[in-house]
């Protein structure tokens, strides 16, 4: 049996890799290039034409809802720089100063038309057609060049819907809480001992690195959250969403606690230096107390990024648990923190703020408080959505009754049926 796993073993690596989706959005992008770069050649009059394979590549975006929202831009800015084209070309023809005119009136075209980020492409239709001598034919080729790309990029996406980028976003999200981990286990390391400013400071700049880490993340979730807009391999893809999207607000509220938590230790480091900067147990017990946050935080994003119920639910009992003997050390490190206030009571301010952001922290990475969060998101989403596409709810409630109303009907002709072969 080993033998047989090992032997499959490089099979199975080739289908997962070539299950990923960034292989498959490159094998769609390919074929639609391609597909539209045949179809021009039948129908465009250019002898290459280019520009069919390159809208199609450029429309068949990593998401379906990119790829619509794109493609209709697209069209948009090419047919925009063609007819400025057309227009230089009958009244002043190709100069350097024509040039200059085309590029300022087609930049403004692309303004006015809302292309977004295709303004530029408005000018570089504008002055690809503008260069050619038979400005006339190459316009109108240009365009129907354009519109078989678009068409072929729409098509390819409705005939190989475009991957779910919801593994990637949901590993990123892991990555990050596993880099929170690292650096609160260094915060912890380091203040039970004699933490010198320098290195205080040092952490905190780490701290605050973290927050282009959340950048990327956020980048990687808005590209899934669009992979699953109006994707048909998904279902429930607002719960999906609205899950992910909370875990990385709470994800980077913890982040911004322990920036500040981080910002506070300096703060007592260079008041208490060059004594200790907490008694040993006081020490013992805050490393303890951000080991076990630092694990709930891993724990919550694999919980966030798990969407087989039971794994879920062995997440969410592991995250409780962690949660529930972090808030035992953490009354524990109060009453030492008190005890020590007693005796010296110069710095209660930060010996508070560092309860302050323990707090905040477990509060955040409760279970509790992340049910109703999400409960409240999936509201908010709902009336965005019925507000947005108010139709919508009444277009469902036709379908139903029209479906349901042939079953009534059914049921009556079945029924008069058998009252006629009765009296028969």
């Amino acid at each position: 049996m080993r033998d047989v796993r090992e032997r499959a073993a490089p099979l199975l690596r080739f289908v997962r890799r070539h299950r990923e989706p960034a292989v498959v959005q490159a094998f769609r992008s390919s074929a639609a290039a391609t597909i539209a770069y045949v179809i021009a050649l039948h129908l465009s009059p250019e002898a290459a034409p280019l520009t069919a394979p390159l809208t199609a590549l450029l429309v068949v975006q990593v998401t379906l809802y990119a790829t619509l929202t794109n493609g209709v831009r697209r069209v948009n800015a090419v047919v925009a720089g063609v007819l400025v084209a057309i227009a230089f070309s009958l009244l002043v023809g190709l100069t350097w100063w024509s040039l200059g005119l085309l590029i300022v009136a087609a930049l403004a075209v692309g303004h006015l038309v809302r292309v977004d980020e295709y303004v530029p492409e408005v000018a570089i239709s504008a002055m690809l057609v503008l260069g050619v001598t038979t400005v006339g034919n190459t316009a109108w080729a240009r365009v129907l060049e354009t519109l078989i790309g678009a068409v072929v990029g729409l098509s390819i996406n409705l005939l190989l819907p475009p991957p779910v980028w919801v593994e990637e976003a949901g590993e990123s999200i892991e990555g990050m809480a596993r880099r929170v981990r690292q650096l609160m286990l260094r915060i912890g390391e380091e203040a039970a001992g004699r933490m010198p400013s320098e290195q205080a400071a040092a952490r905190l700049h780490e701290a605050r690195r973290l927050d282009h880490d959340i950048v990327e993340v956020d980048a990687a979730l808005r590209q899934a959250e669009d992979s699953l807009r109006l994707n048909p391999r998904v279902r429930e893809g607002v719960l999906h969403r609205v899950v992910l999207r909370t875990g990385l607000d709470t994800l980077e509220i913890c982040t911004v606690v322990l920036r500040v938590l981080a910002r506070t230790l300096t703060d007592l480091t260079k008041e208490r230096e060059p004594a200790a900067l907490f008694p040993a147990e006081t020490s013992a017990t805050l490393e303890r107390l951000l080991s076990e946050i630092a694990d709930a935080v891993v724990s919550f994003a694999v919980l966030v990024t798990t969407h087989v119920s039971e794994n879920a639910e062995s997440a969410e009992e592991r995250l409780t648990s962690q949660l529930g003997q972090a808030a035992a050390t953490r009354d524990k490190l109060a009453q030492l923190l008190l005890e020590q206030l007693q005796h010296d009571a110069s710095q209660w301010q930060l010996h508070g703020a560092v309860l302050t952001e323990v707090n905040r922290m477990l509060d955040e990475l409760d279970t509790e408080h992340r049910s109703r969060r999400l409960l409240e998101e999936l509201d908010r989403a709902t009336r965005e959505q019925r507000d947005r596409l108010p139709w919508l709810p009444r277009l469902r409630e036709s379908i139903h009754r029209r479906l349901r109303v042939p079953d009534r009907l059914r049921r009556n002709r079945r029924g008069a049926g058998k009252g006629r072969s009765r009296y028969r």
